[in-house]
């Protein structure tokens, strides 16, 4: 039985799966975007969220932790410079996991992890739908009601011309 487990060991022994996540990781703050199997991707997710979450807080104290974690000086700076600016306002889910299909050779599940602020085609979509939602928000009785309180106001605004004789 598997009471009180909750990490997925991925079939690895503890150094060689701390050194596999943190080599993920680095490749994901980098990229923005990794395809790997669906379990590195879960266990991944709750490996670089907790570090994103740290790098928030520009200190030394922070990149020092971070460091600790990732083990790569290039991923750490990217990770500070690039990716906590983006993120700040967001109170967590920083990643997205979506599901590919299965791989060729061993049918193995895929997946694609991406870190959600940097995919731009979600991005560009958004406030477009944004827009159109606040175009009808007006409810239509408003909205008649309006061009016909416009139209007396206009009448009254206009000066009349005088007769032409």
């Amino acid at each position: 039985m598997r009471h009180n487990k909750a990490i997925n060991h991925l079939g690895r022994q503890s150094g060689h799966r701390k050194a596999l996540l943190a080599n993920l990781a680095s490749a994901l703050i980098i990229r923005k975007r990794i395809n790997t199997t669906v379990a590195k991707a879960k266990a991944l997710k709750s490996y670089v969220e907790p570090l994103i979450t740290k790098s928030k807080d520009d200190s030394t104290h922070s990149r020092r932790v971070v460091f600790s974690y990732l083990k790569d000086k290039a991923a750490v700076s990217e990770l500070f410079r690039t990716v906590a600016p983006k993120v700040a306002d967001r109170p967590g889910g920083y990643t997205r996991v979506l599901h590919t299909g299965f791989r060729q050779g061993d049918a193995a599940e895929m997946a694609l992890i991406e870190l959600v602020d940097f995919n731009e085609a979600a991005l560009a979509s958004k406030p477009a739908a944004k827009a159109a939602k606040k175009a009808t928000r007006r409810s239509s009785k408003k909205a008649a009601e309006a061009p016909a309180a416009e139209a007396p106001a206009a009448a009254e605004a206009a000066p009349e011309a005088p007769a032409a004789e």
